[in-house]
């Protein structure tokens, strides 16, 4: 299989993998959720959980890929908020933790621009 046609499918994978992580070990992702979100965090975790598995599945069809990339692209600016509520309750824990924390903020750019390249590829194609 050409990489151009595993990148879709590992985005796809990953997409996967985050949301149902959000079902096995939601209390993980509930502090991330920003304070200022109405609602409880647990909503807005399962809530994340639904949109990443969809945006899975329609990245992972050819028929639906392009949308369903710049739609991850879309998602993965707007989870940034949660990234930075972990560094900013993360920065009193000890280094490994606080580095992890920072680290996933700049990761969400590789992540954006994957997605773009992934709907990209899939413009035209059905």
């Amino acid at each position: 299989m050409p990489r151009s046609e595993r990148s879709p499918l590992l985005l796809a994978g990953l997409l996967a993998t985050a949301g149902v992580a959000h079902f096995a070990v939601p209390r993980q992702f509930d502090a991330m959720i920003p304070r200022m979100l109405p609602g409880s965090p647990r909503a807005w975790t399962y809530g994340s959980g639904v949109v990443e598995l969809a945006l899975a599945a329609g990245v992972a069809s050819p028929r639906t890929r392009a949308v369903a990339a710049k739609a991850a692209a879309a998602f993965f600016v707007g989870v940034f908020p949660a990234h930075v509520q972990m560094a900013v309750d993360w920065r009193h824990r000890p280094a490994p933790q606080r580095t992890a924390a920072l680290a996933r903020m700049p990761l969400q750019v590789p992540l954006v621009l994957w997605a773009r390249g992934v709907a990209r590829s899939g413009e035209g194609r059905s």
